[in-house]
């Protein structure tokens, strides 16, 4: 497994990878990190990929903003799309998980061009209400000890 720190959109990201051919992206959910994906990374770089996992922005050893505004979907997807510019990657296969999940559906959304496919465990794609921002419908639904809420 070899750990490099990547600049992009302003930030560094410490980015874990393994393998030659075909890029497989993993993104990792909350509170998790790149090596919540080290074993399916090994098992797909034995298959001929290159598997490819950053701790996302305020995570893990990548940097951490300060401002809760850095943290948009725009944010995240723009540092994952710098990451594969950097490392010169035209399409990926786009693996997320719970958090990571999240910001693979809006990857695909922002960037269809870069994606071959999608695989999303534990997230299904969040529906918007028009007017009621996310972290209100959860309190709605399960209360200020929801730990989305209490980490807010």
């Amino acid at each position: 497994m070899e750990h490099t720190t990547i600049h992009t959109n302003g930030i560094n990201l410490h980015v874990a990878s393994i393998g030659t051919g075909p890029a497989v992206l993993f993104l990792h959910g909350f509170p998790e990190l790149w090596y919540s994906w080290r074993h399916q990374m090994l098992a797909l770089s034995s298959l001929g990929y290159r598997a490819i996992a950053p701790d996302l922005r305020g995570y893990g050893d990548s940097d951490a903003p300060p401002s809760p505004e850095s943290y948009s979907a725009l944010h995240v997807v723009g540092d994952l799309v710098g990451l594969i510019d950097q490392l010169g990657i035209d399409q990926i296969f786009l693996v997320g998980h719970d958090w990571g999940a999240v910001i693979a559906w809006y990857f695909c959304l922002f960037r269809p061009d870069r994606v071959k496919a999608l695989v999303n465990m534990s997230v299904s794609f969040p529906s918007r209400h028009p007017t009621r921002k996310p972290i209100e419908t959860f309190r709605a639904l399960f209360g200020d000890d929801y730990y989305i809420c209490r980490f807010q």
